[in-house]
């Protein structure tokens, strides 16, 4: 497979959600000194989440993007809301006790709930729809369906012939359907937070990249041609941090994943794919995901690699994995395609913690799994502020551990550890 350095610009990535956004963000540049109670540094998921919990507390925000609001991750993913917050919070239990694992775990539910109160309390159009399934392709796939139902009555076991009510193909041989995740167009969601943050006062900078930071008891950001000052300083970047601390930078390593959308499905095909009109990952490690949008396009993705570079020719690369899913889709028209970064942690767990015992809080890697974690961040990170630190300090506890081999060799150790596992995926 032939790469291709990366290349960003400070407009929005070329995607389906950038192209159907409800309204075009247009935030002035900040040209000027001055404070708040809260500075935050990143327009995405996280940054907004946290902004709009801390308006609805009382505080003053300022929050600063370096392009646009939702230009990261945040406005280019799957679009799923998949509940769950990190991997396996049981491995942490040696730091943070049994107690501190069933924090994690419930707030894996709660992260889900507060897309949904968000949503329905702020009338955000975001095209939200219920409904998702994993699929499987190897029996031990199904094994682990079933000892996550015994537990989890939320799971709805689907054998091959069930499953295809939901998702019509033949490369699957089960999966489970649950109602309570589901997806969203993720671009409208996060401009509708910013939105919200914004009509209950906040303070929203675009295109203002950070060039440098200062700690203190008043931590203060600095841009080309501005600064602000705050009591507290959160820092929501992830993966699109770069060197601007070097403390996180060892510890995310920012992973491509690409996506394809075609052309509206008729309703023929659609009777031929999605059925049900779901949220779908399979349970690979090198995973596809996929739903249909609000205007009824297959939004196909996958393709993660750990090299920096975008394949050359990922068009038709996801083009060829989405027939082998679905035959019946080999003839339609490929109209958006586009990548972007995603935070990785070494131990699949967001990072959450306090740079230098300073009020310069930080939340990074949630390792291609963050719509509806996001979203519990943004709840822990205020109640850290207003001084309720009993879940931050839980999260605080996990040790965050840079990767091994530091900027020259982490990819290469990565990557060759991703082809380990693709080979297990295809035992």
């Amino acid at each position: 497979m032939l790469l291709k350095s990366t290349v960003d610009s400070t407009e929005h990535a070329p995607s389906y959600y950038a192209s159907s956004v409800n309204w075009k963000t247009d935030y002035p540049k900040l040209d000027s000194d001055f404070t708040a109670d809260v500075v935050i540094v990143g327009g995405g998921f996280s940054g907004v989440a946290t902004a709009v919990e801390l308006c609805e507390r009382g505080y003053k925000v300022a929050l600063v993007e370096a392009n646009r609001i939702g230009w990261g991750a945040s406005g280019r993913n799957g679009g799923q809301i998949i509940g769950g917050y990190g991997s396996n919070p049981a491995a942490f239990k040696s730091s943070i006790g049994s107690e501190g694992v069933e924090v994690v775990e419930k707030m894996g539910t709660e992260c889900v709930e507060i897309i949904k109160a968000r949503i329905e309390k702020y009338e955000i159009d975001c095209d939200l729809k219920w409904g998702y399934c994993e699929v499987g392709l190897k029996e031990r796939h199904i094994r682990s369906y079933r000892d996550w139902a015994e537990d989890d009555s939320a799971i709805k076991l689907l054998g091959q012939d069930e499953l295809k009510q939901y998702v019509n193909s033949d490369r699957y041989i089960g999966g489970y359907y649950r109602e309570d995740w589901g997806h969203i167009h993720p671009l409208n969601l996060c401009i509708g937070e910013a939105k919200v943050a914004e009509s209950m006062g906040a303070k929203i900078f675009e295109q203002s990249k950070i060039t440098n930071i200062t700690y203190g008891d008043q931590p203060k950001v600095c841009t080309e041609s501005g600064s602000i000052k705050g009591d507290h300083l959160i820092l929501c970047g992830n993966a699109y941090m770069e060197n601007l601390v070097p403390y996180l930078d060892a510890r995310v390593l920012p992973a491509t994943s690409c996506i394809i959308g075609t052309e509206p499905l008729s309703e023929e095909q659609i009777r031929q794919t999605l059925v049900r009109d779901v949220a779908v990952c399979d349970s690979r490690t090198a995973l596809d995901y996929y739903r249909l949008s609000a205007d009824k396009r297959m939004l196909f993705g996958g393709l993660a690699n750990y090299s920096g570079l975008d394949p050359v020719n990922s068009t038709e690369i996801m083009r060829s994995k989405m027939i082998k899913v679905f035959p019946s889709l080999r003839d339609l028209k490929i109209d958006y395609s586009w990548s972007g970064k995603m935070g990785i942690s070494l131990r699949r767990m967001p990072q959450i913690g306090r740079i230098k015992n300073t009020n310069v809080l930080y939340i990074s890697g949630y390792s291609g799994h963050g719509v509806a974690p996001t979203h519990m961040t943004g709840r822990i990170l205020a109640e850290a502020v207003a001084g309720n630190t009993y879940r931050f300090d839980i999260m605080n506890r996990m040790f965050h551990m840079p990767w091994p081999g530091g900027k020259l060799f982490r990819r290469p150790a990565m990557a060759l550890g991703m082809m380990w596992y693709k080979a297990l995926d295809a035992i």
